[in-house]
């Protein structure tokens, strides 16, 4: 080129060196995969992300953990967890239709679906999964008050036994729907709140229903 046979280079400068990342410039992290960790600290890892979760559940405020990191783990747990115990009923029998449990399988994961997309049409900010996430998450509640309604039908299935049954469900239902509000709140806009809480209480009133006129054999 024009002008580079004038350009010369000093033979006491060095045009040798190392491209190289320093070692101590590399994050720590940046080695570590999860595809190269022993199957039990995946398996610790999952339960224990599973478990805060729950913990979020049972003590609701507004936070963005389970919209952050969202599975569908817990939920699939609780669904299967509770379809088990409504499974078993006086109103199992062919001619009473009661829920099989198939049927609860459906109904819980069919109702969170449409809630998702009735979120997602009215405007809704957080995406398809994360909206199940939190619907699965807070079946808890409810999956709690099965477990003491079965407990105590156990002593008997008289008055008194459906007074605390109805108390449990009630407050159990309550705290599923505001826990599942105040997670889903702030994603929807302020005006059209209103239209995705009612499909929400509809949702856990008729698991709740289920759980309590659910009667052992």
């Amino acid at each position: 080129f024009p002008g580079l046979a004038d350009v010369s280079i000093s033979e006491d400068i060095p045009v040798e060196g190392e491209i190289t990342v320093p070692v101590g410039s590399r994050s720590p992290d940046e080695d570590y995969s999860t595809l190269d960790e022993p199957v039990r600290d995946t398996i610790m890892r999952d339960l224990r992300a599973v478990g805060k979760k729950f913990v979020h559940v049972m003590y609701p405020k507004k936070s963005s953990a389970l919209l952050r990191d969202w599975d569908l783990w817990g939920p699939l747990v609780l669904c299967v967890s509770l379809a088990l115990m409504l499974q078993g009923g006086s109103a199992d029998s062919k001619d009473d239709g009661g829920p099989q449990f198939a049927e609860v399988f459906v109904i819980i994961w069919f109702g969170a679906v449409v809630i998702t997309l009735n979120s997602k049409l009215l405007g809704g900010t957080i995406s398809f999964f994360q909206s199940l996430c939190v619907l699965g998450y807070c079946v808890l509640p409810l999956t709690v008050a099965m477990l003491v309604c079965r407990l105590v039908l156990l002593a008997g299935s008289g008055t008194v036994s459906f007074i605390i049954r109805l108390i449990v469900v009630v407050a159990m239902f309550g705290w599923s729907t505001l826990a599942s509000t105040a997670f889903l709140a702030d994603s929807q806009p302020p005006n059209r709140k209103a239209l995705v809480v009612y499909p929400i209480f509809l949702f856990y009133f008729v698991i709740s229903w289920m759980i309590l006129t659910f009667t052992p054999q």
